[in-house]
């Protein structure tokens, strides 16, 4: 049975795979070119402060898709699992994962921060309106 929710919670993952291989595509060469130390008693901030920001934004970002999506991830299986993945509720879903999408490519190239500010917060009401969407069936 295939459900559109389902499906942008894939794509979703698959996408935060997307920016896991930008990340190393971009820090591994960055790490000799740099000549970053790979001490494992520095911090992560020390770490991080050896590369140039424009390497830091994907890891950054990565670590952003981590955060928040988990949200989105629970309350997209909630809908799924009470069959109401379709309409509205996909749309929505399908909303959120592209404005993921636009923040992390911002995130990742120019990193305006007005900007990405500006997408993370509609992609934040856009979850909020599935997280009551899925509170109005459950309660």
């Amino acid at each position: 049975m295939r459900n559109p929710l389902l499906a942008a919670v894939v794509a979703l993952v698959l996408w935060t795979f997307v920016m896991l291989i930008w990340l190393y595509a971009t820090r591994i060469p960055a790490i000799a070119k740099h000549n970053v130390a790979l001490d494992p008693a520095q911090t992560k901030d020390t770490f991080h402060s050896q590369f140039p920001p424009s390497v830091r934004w994907k890891s950054d970002n990565y670590a952003h898709l981590l955060e928040q999506p988990t949200l989105f991830y629970a309350i997209a299986l909630v809908l799924a699992v009470l069959g109401e993945g379709n309409g509205l509720n996909a749309a929505l879903a399908w909303t959120y994962v592209g404005l993921r999408v636009a923040h992390s490519l911002v995130h990742a190239t120019i990193n305006k921060i007005l900007l990405r500010f500006s997408i993370f917060l509609a992609g934040s009401f856009v979850l909020l309106a599935l997280a009551v969407r899925a509170a109005l069936l459950v309660f």
